[in-house]
Formats: C-alpha cells, structure tokens, sequence
C-alpha cells in the first residue's frame, strides 16, 4: 500500500521538476521569424497632450492607416488599417476624447476612443456628385451638450451629432454647380459661412444657420481674371487665391453683406521673374503665403486690404498651421534647409520679429527634403514655453524634434515597398587571433555545460537566463557576415519615396539606407517614380574582391512615354555607384541570362517606340550580346487592348538613338482577344531563376511523365468585361473566365480552358510546369482554385531503355521553339475558403525539397498549403499504387489547416507580396511578406532533414560518447578477468 502511494507522489515530483525545462524554449520566439508594424507617410496629424493620460499624436497617413502613437518614443498605441478604397480625408480629436476622422472620398464619419482606438459610432453620407472633402470639428465643443460636427462631401454639407453620429441637418449644393473651397464657422455667433466658385469665375458665398442647415443669405460676384481653384483663409471673412493665370494675387472679401475683390501682381511684390506660383494651404491669421522655385513669400493683409511682403524666405520646406499657446497668442513654424542640416523656427503670427524658437538640427542627408512639419507647446521645467515638432521627411520617415534633437524616429517609409530583391553578406575573412579563439572556446564550454545542466534538471534561474542569452546569441543570426547554411542575408527594398533599404535577415534591422540620387525630385525629372529592382552584378568564388550590386530602374513621371533613370549600388555599403538620366522611356526590363567577364548581367531596356537599349554599354557586353542576338524573344501584354504581341530584334537603330547599343525590333505574333467578350486581368511566366530539380515525375505504376519546362510560356487569364470588376458585378449567365497558355515564341496557344460562371480576379502562379490561380465561382458562390499540369508527349518514347541502348532514342535530335509541341495537361479544381491577395511558392537551392504555396489570405496572413494538395491527379479512391506514391484521395475543398500560418496569430495589413529566397541548406526556404508591415521567416517544408536542431544537444552527445567508450572498456576489462578466472579454472 505504502509502494502505491509513493509512486504517484514521485511522478508528480518529477513533473514539478521538468516543468521549468520547457520553459526554456520559449526564447525561441522571434529566433527565426521577426515582425515590424509601420504607418506609411503621414498626412495630418493632431496632437494631445493635456495634464492628465499619456502624451500622444494622432495621425493619418497615405497607406489608409490612423494611428496614435506614443510622444516620447514613437511608439504605436493603437492603429487601424482602412481598405485601400477607404482613403482618410480629415482627422481631428473632439471633447479631448474622441478621434473624428473622414474618409472614403467624405462618404464615411467615424468616431473612435482616444485612449484604445475602438469605434464609437459610425455614419455614412451618401452621395454621387465629386467635390472635395472637408471636415470641421468646433474647439469649443461641450461634453454636455450635443454640438455639431460639419462635413462637406459629395456635393452636400451635413450637420452631424457628435454623441451618436446621427446626421441632423443636410444641405444640398450639387444643384446649384457650385465647387465649395472651404466651411468657416464663427465661434462668436451660430452662422456658417460656405465659399465656394461656379466655373473658373464666380465667386459664391452663402450663410447657413448652424442649428437647423437653413439658407439665411446667398451672395455671388464675377472677377474677370477667374481663379485657380487653390484658396487660403486669411481671416473669418476674407480669402485668398490666385486668378486663373497665376500672375495675380486675389483677396476676396465676404463680410458686410457684400463681395469684393482686391488684385495684387506677383510682380510688383516680389523682384525678378517667378516660375510656377502656388498659394500654400496652411491657416495663417492675417497673411498669405505664396510658393514658388524655392522662394517662400510671406504677405500680411492690411486693414486698408492691401498686401505687405514681410518676408521672404529661400529654400523653405514647410510651413506649419497655427497654434494657439498661453494669452490668446498664435504661433507657427517654418523649417529651412542648410547642407546637412535643417533650421527649425517658431514664430509668433502678429509679431513677425519675435522667435520664440530657432534650432538648428542635423540630420541624415539620406532622409530627403522636410515634406510636412507640425508643432506642438509644451511646459518646460523652468514654466517657460516650449515647442516640439513633427517633422514628415521626403523618405517618408517621421521625426519628432525637441531641444535641438530628434528624439525620436519611424521609418515609416518601409511601408510602401514596390520591389524586393536579396543579396549575399560579405564572407568572413580568414585569420583569428588566439585570444579570441580561447575565448571562444571557454564560452563554448561554459555554454554547453549549462546547457548540460539544464538537461539533468540542475540548472538555477540564473542559469536559465544565462541559458537564454547564450542562445540568442549563437543563434549568430544578427552578423554580417555569411553563414554555411545560407540563412543571413541582405533583403534589398525599393519604397515608393525612391529610397533603398538592405534590411537583415536575422532581427529586421536597417543595415543601411540610401535616397537614390535618380529617384530625387529635380527639375530636369519633376515626378520621379520608381519601378523595379534587378540583380546587376552577383560575383561568383573566383571574383568575391568585387562586391554585387543592384540596378534600380525608374522613370521621371507617371506615364509610359516619361523618360527613364536608372541606379547602380552597392549591396554591401549601400553606396550608388552611377545614375543616369535616359533620353528614352522605359517600358519593359529583360534581364539576360549572360554575363560579362566582371560578372555584370546584361539588360534590355525596351521603350514606348519598342526600341531596345542594351546595359551595360561596354564593347565587351555588345560583343557577347551580338552572338546572342538571333537566340532573343520577348513578349509584351497590352491589357487595356487585348492585345498580347512577340518581339525579336532587327536591327540596329536609326537617326538619333544610333548610339551601337539600340536595336529597332519587329513583331513576329499577336493574339487579340475580342473585346466584347474577353479582358485580360491576369498574366504570369515562370521566374528566370527558377531551379528544376528534375524532367520527369515518377508516378505510383512505375510510368515516368516528362515535364514541359519551357522558359518561352505565359499563362493569360481573361473575362468577360462585365466580370472584371467586383463581385457580383455581373450574373453567372454574364461572367465567364478563360485560360490561356501561350508559347511566346511561336504565339501558338498551347491549352485554353473555360470556366462558365466565374468572375474575377484571379491571382496566379507559374512554376516549373504547374499553373495554380484562384477566381469566384458565381455558380458555386465560393472561391476555388484551379491547377493545371502540362508534360511533354513528345519525349514519350525515351522511356524505353532499349532503345536508349541501341541509340534509337530521340534524346539527341535537335529541338526547335518552331515544331509543334506535342503536350498534353492535367486540371482539377478545388474549392478554397478564402479570398487571396496573393500567391507565391518555396524556392530552395536545388529544387529538391517538396513545394508549398504561400497564400497571402484576404485576412493579411500568410497561409502554407503543400503542392500535393493540388496535384491534378487526386481521386476519390486511389489505387495501392497512387497511395504509395503520395497521392491524397480527392475531396472537393482544399484543406486550411490553423497550424499552417506561416504568420502565425500576426498580420501583415494590407498586405501586397510575398517573396521567397532560397537558402543554401536545401531543406529551408526564406520567406519576406510585406505590406504596411513586414514579416520574415524561415520555412522548411519538408522539416529539417539535413541539419540538426539549434537546440541539439553537443554536451550530452559528447558525454553520451565518453560514457559509451568508459562502458565498453569497463565491461572488455571485466571480460578479460572473467577469462582469465575461467582458463584458471
């Protein structure tokens, strides 16, 4: 009885004992995998910094994100993610405890808790006319009381409840053709004031009572110079604007029952010839602020309605709004540019001498020109006043500066990356010291004895912690240099703001960051844009003295025919080693599979005139491209025409662009595709870089399928035109979806299939010899996602190896892109549950590994499906022979397992690509998602099989060994004297 007691109390002591051994795994969070939360660029921002509750500004930003973040460290509180269609037009904070933003072009008005971020309440104003979109929240709002929120949208402005959101009042002027510029409402009195101009020349003013939307007066008045549409409000009842040449300065005054127009030249203020005259936005009591090459002007408007330049101010950034601080006085900023640094300066609106703060900071010159600036009041320590300001920088990135510093900054320019590529780290250089190989050592030892202890059950908290440390730090994954495995690399990143990043593979961090000289906005090249990154130069063993490099290709402006930009950096120090502006457009990028002797891939550059442009312009790079030039075709896809045509090169240009390196070209197919019955929506190939492990698939009856590996094929997808907008936009009568796969050198269309009933869109992805895409069944009222297989019939007869022996086999005879192939294809359709954003699929080293797709789910995550789920093949019942080769029965829907997430229970908002680089264990796969966040992971689709884990154990292996060989002597020696007592007998 005694036994059976201790037993149970034994085994729970040594529960007790091995539970704090699990818990040493959980620093393996974040080893493999990091996320990162961004903003994108900010628009607006509103700061709340009352006596009590944590200090924070609320934002809203180009990626439809409102965010309130932390004042003293930058730190997010709380965010929303709006749809892409949900862009924000107005924010403002009401009754020090709400945050009101409009958005969706002013057509939705939500109130959401200062403190949490949760929605309070939210309306919808509906509406078909385009006008802007204005939001106005009063300063004197009461908690008590039930005041009024105005917004103007659509034509209409509404007086709306602040409490519950209900729209009160509604005034309509879509009627009357007017384009309303601003709502001004006077604290003093319950009047609303509403400007507005009807064509380029009438001037309308229009009082509304504020309790009910009632009309109490409407003025209008001609100015025969017209306007520019821009208008700055000087005061309550007088405007600023331009005339419609821009030459003239307009004050229009609105109060006393009467309109009046007084008009100033730019000239006869400001010396010297002026380029492009703009009026700034920002709400300066009492003055104009103008903007022209450079040159701020600053104007007050006298009593006698006359202009005074007070001041003018060359390279100026940005100029703040007002802010009201201690006795009723307003103040603003202005930020100037000098070399490396900024001039950051407050002054007071009515006394134009009087600075009450003038800084100079210095910042990163990789961070651009000073886009936008917000200030904000603070009390010092000493109870004078102080200012902090929100700095929006040209890479998109936020600082905060106070004191004459930045305290603190967001890389917010990571949120809107639009290619990504990956490099190799630098690798180790040979010759350690002996210190640091003793100390090495003794760390390896102190190590792998805690690590021992930790396995026996002996190790204290401090040993786990040292534990813990210990790992991160041999994880190694934060080095810059390579590894054996392949694991550390450098993710190359375009953003949208034209800047570079080479983010590390192990923690995410920014190893460095460059503002692409071609991507700066200048005036040789006003709208800089950039487009896609491309692996210039990646040098192999015999050439690691010189370093890879990255071609960036941009265009100056955002229609096909703007001439291009292209840079070369540096991966490894992040330095742009050229740039160059291109007298030609740039409309498609053909990376070559060649290289030069300096191991620099060559590129076709292919214009709007299809003219093509070789780089690099070497004699060298022209000599090799030469022997190439009849082995070249290439395909363009012009959607909006249904049109997809194949080109091959002539000849060498004529006239002007005759430089040796441009070649005019000819096409050689076309397949048009009717337009009232079909619109492209879809088209991919498979990756240039794609490594094939094998020709041929083995299936279960020992029959060897060839697989059709083509580079020269593209998968179309087309709809019917009513289709291709949302769904339920058509009916399934009306919608229809049909596939294509085209040979691009020949134009032949090698498989086409229907699917009747199904609507778009659809995302694809091409590799090796499978196509998978997913579209809507209209039918079915589901998602589903489709595969098709293509092999090729005509290597059928080299499966017969006698005829491989007697040399009858056609492995050897010559093959041309111009013969028929002879190809059959497998299909099946599945039904999926989610809405797909994107799709993606592993890559390892050598192709080896099984394949999963990456499905980027309508829900910002990343789903890990394995190919095999999609094999064509699958049936109901599977014979012995299919089940041993792998295949999985059939069943109509595709499988989302929860343990499948690559991103686990985080999401990538608004997520738009995922990218995957191989490694050089052949097993793990490095995947990058990103979108408005970022994710990086490691996967292994078919589990470590060629490695050991970081957790192995080498200690207890050692000790396991030792104990191994002490047994084996032990028990020889104790066999020998047994032996010998035996002979003795």
């Amino acid at each position: 009885m005694d036994m059976a007691i201790r037993v149970p109390i034994l085994l729970l002591l040594f529960l007790a004992f091995i539970t704090p051994i699990f818990s040493l795994y959980e620093d393996q969070v974040g080893l493999m995998d990091w996320h990162q939360q961004y903003i994108g660029k900010t628009k607006q921002a509103v700061f709340h910094t009352q006596n009590t509750g944590r200090k924070r500004v609320v934002v809203s930003t180009e990626e439809n994100v409102i965010a309130s973040l932390d004042l003293r460290h930058g730190e997010i509180f709380w965010r929303h993610v709006l749809e892409p269609k949900d862009a924000v037009n107005g924010i403002e904070i009401a009754l020090g405890k709400y945050v009101i933003t409009l958005s969706s072009e002013g057509t939705i008005l939500r109130a959401w808790k200062l403190t949490d971020g949760q929605m309070v309440w939210e309306t919808y104003l509906p509406g078909n006319q385009q006008s802007k979109s204005l939001l106005v929240v009063p300063s004197n709002l009461k908690v008590e009381k039930d005041n009024l929120i105005l917004v103007f949208s659509k034509g209409c402005l509404h007086g709306i409840s602040s409490i519950d959101g209900e729209v009160l009042w509604k005034r309509d002027f879509a009627a009357e053709s007017v384009q309303v510029q601003q709502v001004i409402q006077h604290l003093d009195n319950d009047i609303i004031h509403v400007v507005g101009f009807t064509g380029s020349s009438q001037f309308n003013a229009y009082q509304i009572s504020l309790k009910s939307g009632e009309l109490l007066k409407h003025e209008s008045a001609v100015s025969p110079g017209g306007f520019a549409g821009e208008v700055s409000v000087v005061s309550s009842g007088i405007l600023a604007t331009l005339d419609a040449s821009r030459k003239i300065l307009v004050t229009i005054h609105f109060l006393d029952g009467e309109i009046s127009f007084q008009q100033t030249y730019i000239s006869n203020l400001v010396e010297g010839s002026l380029g492009m005259v703009m009026i700034l936005p920002s709400v300066l009591p009492g003055m104009v602020v103008v903007k022209s090459d450079g040159l701020t002007i600053f104007m007050r408007v006298t009593d006698e309605r006359k202009l005074d330049v007070v001041d003018k101010v060359n390279h100026a950034a940005a100029v703040s709004d007002t802010l009201s601080f201690s006795k009723g006085q307003q103040a603003f900023a202005l930020v100037q540019h000098g070399g490396d640094e900024i001039q950051l300066t407050v002054k007071v609106v009515h006394d134009w001498n009087n600075d009450l703060l003038r800084e100079s900071i210095k910042l990163d010159h990789h961070r651009g020109l000073v886009h936008k600036v917000f200030i904000n009041n603070y009390i010092r320590m000493d109870k004078s006043q102080g200012f902090r300001a929100l700095v929006v920088m040209e890479d998109h990135s936020l600082l905060l500066l106070q004191q004459g510093e930045v305290v603190w900054s967001r890389e917010d320019g990571l949120a809107s990356i639009i290619d990504v590529t990956a490099s190799e780290l630098p690798v180790q250089k040979e010759g350690v010291s002996v210190a640091k190989v003793e100390h090495n050592l003794f760390e390896w030892l102190k190590g792998h004895i805690l690590k021992l202890k930790g396995s026996l059950m002996l190790a204290s908290p401090e040993d786990v912690a040292a534990i813990q440390e210990i790992r991160l730090k041999s994880s190694a994954k934060s080095k810059m240099t390579r590894d054996h495995n392949g694991f550390r690399k450098l993710l190359i990143v375009l953003t949208k703001a034209g800047k570079l990043y080479a983010l590390h593979t192990g923690d995410g961090r920014v190893v460095w960051s460059l503002l692409l000289q071609s991507l700066h906005k200048s005036q040789a090249c006003e709208h800089p844009t950039g487009l896609n990154l491309y692996q210039w130069q990646v040098p192999h063993h015999h050439a690691l003295d010189e370093n890879p490099s990255v071609l960036v290709v941009g265009r100056c402006g955002p229609s096909a025919e703007a001439p291009g930009v292209v840079s070369f950096v540096d991966t490894y120090t992040g330095n742009e080693l050229s740039y160059m502006s291109l007298a030609h457009s740039v409309t498609q990028v053909i990376p070559l599979p060649i290289t030069d002797s300096t191991e620099q891939r060559l590129h076709l550059l292919v214009d709007v005139d299809n003219h093509v442009h070789l780089y690099p312009k070497t004699q060298e790079a022209l000599g090799i491209f030469e022997r190439e030039f009849s082995n070249i075709y290439w395909y363009s896809v012009e959607a909006n025409n249904g049109i997809i045509k194949g080109h091959v090169l002539k000849s060498n240009c004529i006239g002007e662009l005759d430089n040796g390196y441009c070649f005019d070209s000819r096409d050689i197919w076309s397949v048009v595709f009717p337009s009232e019955s079909e619109k492209i929506i879809a088209a991919v190939t498979r990756k240039l870089n794609e490594v094939v492990h094998t020709q041929t698939k083995v299936i279960g009856n020992q029959d060897v399928l060839y697989k059709y590996l083509s580079n020269n094929v593209l998968f179309v997808a087309t709809v019917s035109p009513k289709a291709s907008g949302d769904v339920g936009s058509a009916t399934p009568e009306e919608s229809w979806l049909v596939v294509y796969i085209i040979d691009t050198v020949t134009g032949r269309i090698l498989h086409r299939m229907t699917h009747y009933g199904s609507h778009g869109p659809v995302r694809a992805v091409f590799r090796e010899n499978w196509i998978v895409y997913h579209y809507f069944n209209l039918r079915a009222h589901r998602y589903e996602m489709s595969v098709i297989e293509i092999y090729d019939q005509s290597r059928a007869d080299n499966k017969d190896v006698w005829k491989l022996v007697l040399g009858k086999h056609n492995l050897t005879s010559p093959m041309s892109s111009y013969s028929r192939p002879e190809v059959i294809t497998k299909s099946q359709s599945y039904f999926f549950t989610h809405s797909v954003k994107e799709i993606s699929v592993t890559s390892t080293a050598k192709g080896i590994t099984s394949k999963q797709l990456l499905i980027g789910t309508v829900g910002d995550q990343v789903l890990a499906l394995d190919k095999r789920f999609l094999d064509p093949r699958r049936s109901i019942n599977p014979t012995e022979a299919e089940k041993e080769e792998g295949l999985i029965p059939l069943a109509d829907s595709l499988p989302i397992i929860p343990q499948s997430y690559v991103t686990h229970s985080l999401r990538v908002e608004n997520l738009r690509g995922i990218v995957t680089v191989p490694a050089k264990l052949e097993s793990t796969t490095l995947v990058f998602a990103y979108g408005v966040d970022l994710f990086f992971t490691r996967l292994a689709p078919s589990r470590t099989y060629d490695s050991l884990t970081e957790d192995f154990s080498y200690a207890l292996l050692l000790i396991t060994i030792v104990a191994l060989i002490a047994a084996i002597f032990v028990t020889w020696i104790l066999s020998e004297r047994k032996e010998l007592q035996e002979k003795w007998r």
